[in-house]
Order: structure tokens, then C-alpha cells, then sequence
């Protein structure tokens, strides 16, 4: 794959978008989806180490070495953000019918390596929904694992979306990478803002 051909995919959102099979529940208040190619998680990972600005950012309470999506194009993450609404947040709301779409609050790649960032620590999101995609599988260890639900995304294949709940029920952490390079895409859906 040359990078005219990565260019033209991830900025084009070309060949991202899997089979639109329904979600499904996997653990408790935990749902899944084929949602993007395997072909279409390696173009995102080309582009995200392209960029070369996986950094922790300074204020983060629980800092990863991440690039934003909408610093690789802000394109892309328009294009992420209508797509979440589009394909995936009407199955979301049969499950959760109090949830309201109100676009992205950020969406990056994060990536773990040994001697850079192995792990996670336990943490909650501020987020109304949060969903996680798997771009790679080449690599041992690093589960994103909820151990309240004593569930794991270890068995899921590359391009599977994860949601769940953030904020209260749904603490989650990555666990020790024990060998190679892990790359996820993290989403964080906006809280609803109200006016009194």
C-alpha cells in the first residue's frame, strides 16, 4: 500500500464501513459491532504514525500516548462522527432509548508499546457513550478489560466496535502489554448539555 493510497482511503473514508451487522450484547450493558475493515484499521494506524504526534496530553488525568483523529485530518473525524451517528447510534438508542446523539467529544488513536505506554489504569470516561474499536491484532497482552463485568476484548477481531455506558458503571482499564505494538481507536460520545 503506498501513502497516495492511504491518503485517498482515509481521507475519502473509503472502505471503512464492515458488513453493518446489528450489535450485539456481549457482556453486561456492553454491545458490539463489525464496524470498520481490516483493511481500512491499517490505513488508520499508516496515517496516525505518519502524523508522529503520539503524546500524553498534559492536563489528561489518565494520559496516553494518542493522536486526535481531527489532527490526521479534521475531515476524518467529521466523517467518524456522521458515521456513529448514522450507522451506529440508532441501534445504540434501542438498547439505551434515553441516549441523544449529540456528536463526538474526541475520537484519537492510542497506541501502547513497550519502553512508551504498556497499560492503562483503571478509569471512567466523560463521555455519554464510549466505544472503542480494535485496528490491530499483532501483539500479547494490553486487553481492554472491565472488571466489574469480568469481560475482556481479547477474542475480538480487527474493525470490531465495542460501546459502552461511560462515566458511573463502567470503570475499564488496559492491561500490561507483554509483547508488540497495540493500536486502538477510542470515542467518546458528547454529554447532552441542557438549558434551564
Amino acid at each position: 500500500m503506498n501513502e497516495i493510497d492511504d491518503l485517498q482511503r482515509v481521507l475519502g473514508y473509503v472502505g471503512a464501513a464492515d458488513d453493518n451487522e446489528p450489535i450485539r450484547l456481549v457482556g453486561p450493558e456492553l454491545y458490539a459491532t463489525s464496524f470498520w475493515t481490516p483493511e481500512f484499521c491499517a490505513a488508520i494506524i499508516r496515517a496516525a504514525e505518519a502524523i508522529g504526534a503520539f503524546e500524553p496530553q498534559p492536563d489528561d488525568p489518565v494520559p496516553g500516548h494518542e493522536v486526535s483523529l481531527a489532527l490526521i485530518s479534521p475531515r476524518l473525524f467529521e466523517q467518524v462522527q456522521a458515521d456513529i451517528g448514522i450507522r451506529l447510534w440508532p441501534q445504540l438508542r434501542q438498547a439505551w432509548p434515553y441516549i441523544d446523539y449529540h456528536g463526538l467529544r474526541d475520537v484519537f488513536v492510542i497506541r501502547y508499546a513497550l519502553g512508551e505506554q504498556e497499560s492503562l489504569r483503571i478509569h471512567h470516561d466523560v463521555a455519554q457513550v464510549s466505544a472503542s474499536i480494535k485496528l490491530n491484532d499483532d501483539y500479547v497482552g494490553g486487553e481492554l478489560a472491565f472488571p466489574l463485568q469480568s469481560f475482556d476484548n481479547a477474542s475480538m477481531a480487527v474493525g470490531t466496535l465495542l460501546a459502552w455506558p461511560s462515566l458511573v458503571t463502567h470503570p475499564h482499564q488496559t492491561n500490561q502489554l507483554e509483547s508488540g505494538v497495540k493500536y486502538a481507536l477510542t470515542i467518546w460520545c458528547e454529554l447532552p448539555t441542557y438549558i434551564e
